[in-house]
């Protein structure tokens, strides 16, 4: 639909030469957003698809999944040439300097969770189909999917809130990792002739723990372009569930998170 150049009042007036600018601008950041949403709707389902390859000895599924971790590499550069271009050419200034930066990272975390996806193809294509998995990593997906998908509607929301509910969830990623692995060790030592297997899981397991702490950092750059502020959400949030687990407040946790950020400046 192409745009007239005039705006509507009182008196019809031609647009200035700083709001043609201001609206081009606009256009472009929008752009910038439905690319990087596109690739987060990609790599989304390579890890789905991924982990069905796994759960079903697919190995050409497997194959799929390896061979599109290309695909998301071509459509990470096109996001990192529009976004330094952005910054080049336009030089935001505030908020949309926030959002261009963080747009940088969040590509970069985006890409290696297309990366792990394609970690985890790999994973079914040595192990060719042999048993299934534990059943605790189609449960350990379920949640760092749920993290990333989250991560990103935070960042189409403006919602900082619920970025920092991502950075919450992590622990729970964390908690059932720690699970699997035990399992695992504890598998490798029961039967000698599994040891491949479970090795092979545990790399599964791992890559799905670090999808999930990729989502908490896309959660943590949606918070900082939401408030200015830079903050390690993880740690924060999993200190905070420490001291509740101790008995430690909500009002007291909050005072002394804001001692330590008057500290910082």
């Amino acid at each position: 639909m192409s745009q007239s150049n005039y705006a509507v009042g009182k008196e019809s007036a031609p647009l200035s030469t700083t709001m043609i600018i201001r609206r081009n601008f606009e256009d472009q950041l929008s752009e910038l957003q439905e690319d990087l949403l596109r690739l987060g709707r990609f790599v989304e389902e390579a890890h789905g698809k991924a982990m069905d390859s796994l759960a079903h000895g697919d190995l050409t599924l497997a194959k799929q999944v390896i061979a599109d971790d290309d695909i998301a590499d071509d459509m990470t550069f096109g996001i990192q040439t529009r976004a330094t271009q952005l910054l080049a050419l336009q030089q935001p200034m505030a908020r949309d300097l926030r959002f261009v930066a963080s747009c940088l990272k969040i590509v970069i975390d985006l890409e290696r969770i297309g990366d792990h996806a394609c970690d985890i193809g790999k994973v079914t294509r040595s192990l060719a189909g042999q048993g299934r998995p534990p059943a605790e990593l189609p449960r350990l997906s379920g949640l760092a999917r749920k993290m990333v998908g989250d991560a990103l509607q935070s960042f189409v929301q403006h919602d900082a809130r619920q970025a920092i509910q991502v950075a919450r969830d992590d622990d729970a990623v964390d908690d059932l990792c720690e699970e699997v692995q035990r399992d695992m060790i504890d598998l490798m030592r029961a039967e000698s002739s599994r040891v491949e297997h479970a090795t092979r899981y545990l790399l599964v397991a791992r890559s799905l723990e670090r999808v999930a702490d990729h989502a908490t950092n896309i959660a943590e750059q949606v918070y900082y372009v939401e408030t200015g502020e830079m903050r390690n959400l993880a740690r924060e949030e999993h200190n905070h569930a420490l001291l509740s687990s101790l008995g430690v407040e909500e009002d007291e946790w909050r005072r002394i998170q804001g001692q330590k950020s008057d500290n910082s400046l």
